[in-house]
C-alpha cells in the first residue's frame, strides 16, 4: 500500500545542509549515478536550456560538459545552493556557459519561447504549486522544445528503498526519508499533468524514479 503523501518546505537551506548536500552530489556525479543520460534521451542535446532547482549545479554541469555548443540558465529558490553552483561550476571550468538566477519556479522570470530545454531532478516534491510549475514551463519553452522533470517516487519497493538508505550519507538519510514521502507515484502525475499545457506528457517510471517528458 501507498503511503499518504508528506508535504515537504521548498528549498534547501542552511550551512550544514547545503554542505551536506553539496558532498553527496558530488559523490553521485564522481560514481556517474546523475540522470544527464536520460536528460540527454529525452532530445535535450543542444541550444540553451534552463534548469530548475540545480542546488549545488552538478547536473547541469555534467550535462553541459556532455555536450557542445550549448548554454544553461539555472533557476533555485536558494541563494546558499545558488553561491555552492557558482563555485562548482567555475571549478569544472563551464561557468562561462552557465547563469544562476535566484526565484521560485511557480513565476519564471523568462520571457516567453525563451528556451530550447527546460529539465530538472529532484525538486518537483518540493513545488507547493506544480500544476502552475508545468504550465510555466511550457511558456517559457520555445515551440519544439524539450522538457524532461525527473524526481523520486513515494511507490517504491521496498528492497528498492532499503538500497538507497544505504547509499545515502549518514547526514543526508533524514532528509532522504522527507523527499521519498513528499514524492508523487506516477498516478498521481499523470492526473496532474492532464489538466496542464503539458497534458500530452508521457509519465515513466524506472526503479525508484518517475519522469515526465515531452515536447512543446
Amino acid at each position: 500500500m501507498t503511503t499518504t503523501r508528506i508535504i515537504e518546505p521548498e528549498g534547501v537551506t542552511g550551512e550544514f545542509t547545503v554542505e551536506s548536500y553539496d558532498r553527496m552530489m558530488r559523490g553521485l556525479m564522481e560514481q556517474g549515478y546523475l540522470d544527464t543520460s536520460q536528460i540527454i534521451e529525452a532530445g535535450i542535446t543542444s541550444g540553451t536550456a534552463l534548469e530548475i532547482g540545480p542546488g549545488p549545479g552538478y547536473l547541469g554541469i555534467d550535462w553541459l560538459q556532455r555536450t557542445t555548443n550549448t548554454s544553461l540558465k539555472g533557476l533555485d529558490i536558494s541563494a546558499d545552493m545558488i553561491a555552492v553552483a557558482n563555485k562548482n561550476a567555475k571549478e569544472f571550468g563551464v561557468d562561462h556557459r552557465v547563469e544562476y538566477v535566484l526565484g521560485d519556479a511557480k513565476q519564471i522570470l523568462f520571457g516567453d519561447n525563451t528556451f530550447d530545454a527546460v529539465f530538472t531532478n529532484g525538486s518537483l516534491h518540493e513545488w507547493s504549486d506544480p500544476k502552475a510549475v508545468f504550465n510555466a514551463i511550457h511558456r517559457v519553452l520555445k515551440p519544439g522544445g524539450h522538457y524532461c522533470i525527473s524526481d523520486l517516487r513515494r511507490d517504491i519497493a521496498l528492497f528498492a528503498k532499503v538500497i538507497l538508505q544505504f547509499a545515502i550519507p549518514k547526514e543526508r538519510k533524514q532528509g532522504f526519508i522527507s523527499s521519498l514521502n513528499a514524492s508523487y507515484t506516477q498516478k498521481e502525475l499523470m492526473a496532474l499533468v492532464h489538466d496542464t499545457n503539458l497534458n500530452s506528457a508521457r509519465v515513466g517510471i524506472g526503479l525508484w524514479t518517475v519522469a515526465i517528458t515531452g515536447t512543446k
